[in-house]
Protein backbone atom coordinates (compact mmCIF):
# COMPACT_ATOMS: atom_id res chain seq x y z
CA UNK A 1 0.00 0.00 0.00
CA UNK A 2 1.38 3.40 -0.96
CA UNK A 3 1.68 5.87 1.91
CA UNK A 4 -0.29 9.12 1.39
CA UNK A 5 2.70 11.38 1.95
CA UNK A 6 4.87 9.63 -0.63
CA UNK A 7 2.96 11.03 -3.61
CA UNK A 8 3.64 10.05 -7.18
CA UNK A 9 7.22 9.40 -8.20
CA UNK A 10 8.47 12.52 -9.93
CA UNK A 11 9.72 11.97 -13.45
CA UNK A 12 13.37 12.90 -13.92
CA UNK A 13 13.77 16.07 -15.92
CA UNK A 14 16.89 16.42 -18.00
CA UNK A 15 16.56 20.21 -18.16
CA UNK A 16 14.11 22.99 -17.32
CA UNK A 17 12.85 22.73 -20.87
CA UNK A 18 11.27 19.39 -19.99
CA UNK A 19 7.71 19.70 -18.74
CA UNK A 20 5.63 17.87 -16.15
CA UNK A 21 1.95 17.34 -16.88
CA UNK A 22 -0.69 19.13 -14.84
CA UNK A 23 -1.58 15.90 -13.01
CA UNK A 24 2.10 15.37 -12.14
CA UNK A 25 2.37 18.93 -10.85
CA UNK A 26 -0.71 18.50 -8.66
CA UNK A 27 0.52 15.15 -7.32
CA UNK A 28 3.90 16.67 -6.54
CA UNK A 29 2.27 19.66 -4.82
CA UNK A 30 0.05 17.37 -2.77
CA UNK A 31 2.96 15.27 -1.54
CA UNK A 32 4.96 18.40 -0.60
CA UNK A 33 2.00 19.87 1.31
CA UNK A 34 1.36 16.60 3.15
CA UNK A 35 5.02 16.31 4.21
CA UNK A 36 5.04 19.90 5.43
CA UNK A 37 1.80 19.37 7.36
CA UNK A 38 3.17 16.22 9.00
CA UNK A 39 6.21 18.20 10.14
CA UNK A 40 3.91 20.89 11.56
CA UNK A 41 1.87 18.26 13.43
CA UNK A 42 5.04 16.83 14.98
CA UNK A 43 6.10 20.34 15.96
CA UNK A 44 2.69 20.96 17.56
CA UNK A 45 3.05 17.79 19.64
CA UNK A 46 6.49 18.90 20.86
CA UNK A 47 5.21 22.37 21.82
CA UNK A 48 2.23 20.88 23.66
CA UNK A 49 4.62 18.71 25.66
CA UNK A 50 6.50 21.83 26.81
CA UNK A 51 3.54 24.21 26.83
CA UNK A 52 4.12 25.80 30.24
CA UNK A 53 7.75 26.60 29.43
CA UNK A 54 6.76 28.11 26.08
CA UNK A 55 3.99 30.20 27.68
CA UNK A 56 6.38 31.55 30.31
CA UNK A 57 8.90 32.42 27.60
CA UNK A 58 6.27 34.37 25.63
CA UNK A 59 5.07 36.02 28.82
CA UNK A 60 8.56 37.26 29.78
CA UNK A 61 8.50 40.59 27.82
CA UNK A 62 5.37 41.67 29.70
CA UNK A 63 6.86 40.51 33.01
CA UNK A 64 9.91 42.66 32.30
CA UNK A 65 7.64 45.67 31.79
CA UNK A 66 5.77 44.88 35.01
CA UNK A 67 9.05 44.95 36.96
CA UNK A 68 9.70 48.45 35.65
CA UNK A 69 6.11 49.56 36.33
CA UNK A 70 4.79 47.80 39.47
CA UNK A 71 1.32 49.36 39.05
CA UNK A 72 0.64 47.07 36.08
CA UNK A 73 -1.36 43.89 36.57
CA UNK A 74 1.09 41.29 35.31
CA UNK A 75 -1.23 38.27 35.38
CA UNK A 76 -2.72 37.20 32.06
CA UNK A 77 -6.42 36.38 32.30
CA UNK A 78 -9.10 34.68 30.26
CA UNK A 79 -12.79 35.56 30.28
CA UNK A 80 -14.33 32.64 28.38
CA UNK A 81 -14.44 28.93 29.30
CA UNK A 82 -12.79 27.92 26.00
CA UNK A 83 -10.19 30.68 25.89
CA UNK A 84 -7.55 28.69 27.78
CA UNK A 85 -7.95 25.77 25.38
CA UNK A 86 -7.89 27.90 22.24
CA UNK A 87 -4.83 29.78 23.52
CA UNK A 88 -3.02 26.49 24.05
CA UNK A 89 -3.86 25.47 20.49
CA UNK A 90 -2.71 28.84 19.14
CA UNK A 91 0.65 28.63 20.89
CA UNK A 92 1.10 25.02 19.78
CA UNK A 93 0.27 25.93 16.17
CA UNK A 94 2.65 28.91 16.07
CA UNK A 95 5.40 26.86 17.66
CA UNK A 96 4.75 23.85 15.44
CA UNK A 97 5.13 25.95 12.31
CA UNK A 98 8.39 27.44 13.57
CA UNK A 99 9.82 24.02 14.47
CA UNK A 100 8.75 22.65 11.09
CA UNK A 101 10.17 25.61 9.18
CA UNK A 102 13.28 23.78 7.85
CA UNK A 103 11.05 21.03 6.44
CA UNK A 104 8.59 23.55 5.00
CA UNK A 105 11.33 25.55 3.26
CA UNK A 106 12.90 22.34 1.93
CA UNK A 107 9.58 21.19 0.48
CA UNK A 108 9.07 24.60 -1.17
CA UNK A 109 12.53 24.42 -2.70
CA UNK A 110 12.07 20.86 -3.92
CA UNK A 111 8.80 21.86 -5.59
CA UNK A 112 10.39 24.68 -7.59
CA UNK A 113 13.60 22.77 -8.43
CA UNK A 114 12.35 21.38 -11.80
CA UNK A 115 12.10 24.93 -13.15
CA UNK A 116 15.76 25.67 -12.37
CA UNK A 117 18.99 24.92 -14.18
CA UNK A 118 21.61 22.64 -12.65
CA UNK A 119 23.77 25.60 -11.59
CA UNK A 120 20.82 27.13 -9.73
CA UNK A 121 19.88 23.88 -7.96
CA UNK A 122 23.13 23.97 -5.98
CA UNK A 123 21.71 26.84 -3.92
CA UNK A 124 19.23 24.50 -2.19
CA UNK A 125 21.07 24.20 1.14
CA UNK A 126 21.99 27.93 1.36
CA UNK A 127 18.37 28.80 0.51
CA UNK A 128 16.93 26.62 3.28
CA UNK A 129 19.53 27.57 5.91
CA UNK A 130 19.36 31.30 5.20
CA UNK A 131 15.54 31.26 5.14
CA UNK A 132 15.33 29.52 8.51
CA UNK A 133 18.05 31.70 10.05
CA UNK A 134 16.48 34.96 8.85
CA UNK A 135 13.01 33.94 10.04
CA UNK A 136 14.36 33.10 13.49
CA UNK A 137 16.34 36.35 13.50
CA UNK A 138 13.19 38.29 12.65
CA UNK A 139 11.30 36.49 15.41
CA UNK A 140 14.08 37.30 17.88
CA UNK A 141 13.96 41.00 16.93
CA UNK A 142 10.17 40.99 17.38
CA UNK A 143 10.55 39.36 20.80
CA UNK A 144 13.19 41.92 21.77
CA UNK A 145 10.95 44.86 20.82
CA UNK A 146 7.87 43.53 22.64
CA UNK A 147 8.62 45.22 25.96
CA UNK A 148 8.98 48.78 24.57
CA UNK A 149 6.10 48.11 22.17
CA UNK A 150 3.79 47.11 25.04
CA UNK A 151 4.96 50.11 27.05
CA UNK A 152 4.12 52.40 24.13
CA UNK A 153 0.69 50.85 23.60
CA UNK A 154 -0.22 50.97 27.29
CA UNK A 155 0.84 54.62 27.53
CA UNK A 156 -1.83 55.53 24.97
CA UNK A 157 -4.62 54.32 27.25
CA UNK A 158 -4.26 57.40 29.46
CA UNK A 159 -3.66 57.99 33.14
CA UNK A 160 -5.73 56.07 35.65
CA UNK A 161 -6.29 53.16 33.27
CA UNK A 162 -4.94 49.77 34.37
CA UNK A 163 -3.80 47.18 31.85
CA UNK A 164 -5.43 43.78 32.26
CA UNK A 165 -4.55 41.63 29.27
CA UNK A 166 -6.47 38.62 28.01
CA UNK A 167 -4.11 35.73 27.44
CA UNK A 168 -5.55 35.03 23.97
CA UNK A 169 -5.13 38.63 22.79
CA UNK A 170 -1.62 38.85 24.22
CA UNK A 171 -0.54 35.61 22.53
CA UNK A 172 -2.20 36.77 19.30
CA UNK A 173 -0.13 39.97 19.36
CA UNK A 174 3.09 38.05 20.05
CA UNK A 175 2.31 35.56 17.28
CA UNK A 176 1.54 38.30 14.76
CA UNK A 177 4.70 40.20 15.69
CA UNK A 178 6.90 37.12 15.27
CA UNK A 179 5.19 36.16 11.99
CA UNK A 180 5.40 39.70 10.57
CA UNK A 181 9.06 40.13 11.45
CA UNK A 182 10.04 36.59 10.46
CA UNK A 183 8.37 36.74 7.05
CA UNK A 184 9.66 40.25 6.37
CA UNK A 185 13.20 39.15 7.17
CA UNK A 186 12.89 36.71 4.24
CA UNK A 187 13.04 39.79 1.99
CA UNK A 188 16.79 39.43 1.15
CA UNK A 189 16.36 35.74 0.27
CA UNK A 190 13.75 36.70 -2.31
CA UNK A 191 15.92 39.49 -3.74
CA UNK A 192 19.02 37.30 -4.01
CA UNK A 193 17.01 34.49 -5.60
CA UNK A 194 15.59 36.88 -8.22
CA UNK A 195 19.12 38.13 -8.92
CA UNK A 196 20.50 34.61 -9.31
CA UNK A 197 17.80 33.59 -11.80
CA UNK A 198 18.22 36.82 -13.77
CA UNK A 199 14.87 38.46 -13.00
CA UNK A 200 16.57 41.37 -11.21
CA UNK A 201 20.05 42.84 -11.50
CA UNK A 202 22.03 44.50 -8.71
CA UNK A 203 22.38 47.57 -10.93
CA UNK A 204 18.58 47.92 -10.99
CA UNK A 205 18.44 47.68 -7.19
CA UNK A 206 21.10 50.38 -6.87
CA UNK A 207 19.23 52.73 -9.23
CA UNK A 208 15.92 52.22 -7.40
CA UNK A 209 17.25 52.58 -3.84
CA UNK A 210 15.29 55.78 -3.13
CA UNK A 211 11.97 54.16 -4.08
CA UNK A 212 12.98 51.04 -2.16
CA UNK A 213 13.65 53.09 0.97
CA UNK A 214 10.22 54.70 0.88
CA UNK A 215 8.50 51.38 0.18
CA UNK A 216 10.39 49.64 3.00
CA UNK A 217 9.42 52.24 5.62
CA UNK A 218 5.80 52.33 4.44
CA UNK A 219 5.58 48.53 4.54
CA UNK A 220 7.22 48.46 7.98
CA UNK A 221 4.58 50.87 9.26
CA UNK A 222 1.77 48.79 7.73
CA UNK A 223 3.10 45.34 8.61
CA UNK A 224 4.01 46.02 12.26
CA UNK A 225 1.00 44.65 14.22
CA UNK A 226 1.55 46.82 17.29
CA UNK A 227 1.93 50.03 15.24
CA UNK A 228 4.52 51.47 17.62
CA UNK A 229 7.59 53.37 16.34
CA UNK A 230 10.06 51.06 18.12
CA UNK A 231 8.86 47.98 16.26
CA UNK A 232 8.59 49.89 12.99
CA UNK A 233 12.21 51.07 13.15
CA UNK A 234 13.36 47.64 14.32
CA UNK A 235 11.77 46.22 11.17
CA UNK A 236 12.68 48.94 8.65
CA UNK A 237 16.37 49.36 9.51
CA UNK A 238 17.29 45.65 9.12
CA UNK A 239 15.37 45.57 5.83
CA UNK A 240 17.50 48.46 4.55
CA UNK A 241 20.65 46.64 5.65
CA UNK A 242 19.43 43.46 3.95
CA UNK A 243 18.72 45.45 0.79
CA UNK A 244 22.36 46.59 0.67
CA UNK A 245 23.61 43.06 1.41
CA UNK A 246 21.42 41.70 -1.40
CA UNK A 247 23.01 44.15 -3.83
CA UNK A 248 26.51 43.14 -2.72
CA UNK A 249 25.71 39.42 -3.10
CA UNK A 250 24.19 40.09 -6.52
CA UNK A 251 27.34 41.94 -7.66
CA UNK A 252 29.56 39.10 -6.43
CA UNK A 253 27.41 36.49 -8.20
CA UNK A 254 27.39 38.60 -11.36
CA UNK A 255 31.19 38.89 -11.31
CA UNK A 256 31.57 35.14 -10.88
CA UNK A 257 29.28 34.49 -13.84
CA UNK A 258 31.35 36.80 -16.02
CA UNK A 259 34.59 35.10 -14.97
CA UNK A 260 33.08 31.67 -15.64
CA UNK A 261 31.88 32.81 -19.08
CA UNK A 262 35.29 34.29 -19.87
CA UNK A 263 37.04 31.09 -18.79
CA UNK A 264 34.67 29.01 -20.94
CA UNK A 265 35.50 31.15 -23.98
Amino acid sequence: MKLPWRGEKRPKLASPDDRMTLIEHLAELRSRIVRALLAVVLGIIVVLAFYDHVLNFLWEPYKALCKRKPKLTCDLQFIGPLEGFTTRLSIATYGGIILALPVIMWQIWRFIVPALHAKEKKYAIPFVLSSVFLFLLGGAVAYWTLTPALDFLISWSGTGVTANFQVSKYISLVGLMVAAFGLTFEFPVLLVFLELVGVLSPQTLVKQWRYATVIIFVLAAIITPSGDPYSMMALAIPMMIFYVISVVIGLIAQRRKRRAAAAAD
